[in-house]
């Protein structure tokens, strides 16, 4: 059995690289700048394009915890990842 990963990766246009920090609503999912300034994102990828909308680091904040609330419900196996995630983050 192969270990799950939730890391995900995406190139934004100015900002360069960015990384998932949870799924969010509506089928989009939050992303951060890994290497500038902490600037979060809401990212709807449709067919071959992505759209992007800055948001506040409250939002996503919240947004990731709600998702941690929500594996731990489901008793998912990728709580621990996604805790680890959200640490490396936001604390």
């Amino acid at each position: 059995m192969s270990a799950v990963s939730v890391e995900r990766y995406l190139n934004h246009p100015t900002f360069g690289l960015l990384y998932r920090v949870c799924p969010g609503p509506d089928g989009q999912e939050i992303f951060a700048t890994l290497y500038a300034q902490r600037m979060f994102f809401r990212v709807l990828i449709e067919g071959r394009g992505a759209s992007f909308e800055a948001m506040p680091l409250l939002d996503a904040r919240h947004l990731a915890e709600q998702n941690l609330l929500r594996q731990r419900r489901q008793q998912a196996a990728e709580l621990p990842l996604w805790q680890k995630l959200f640490d490396q983050t936001f604390i």
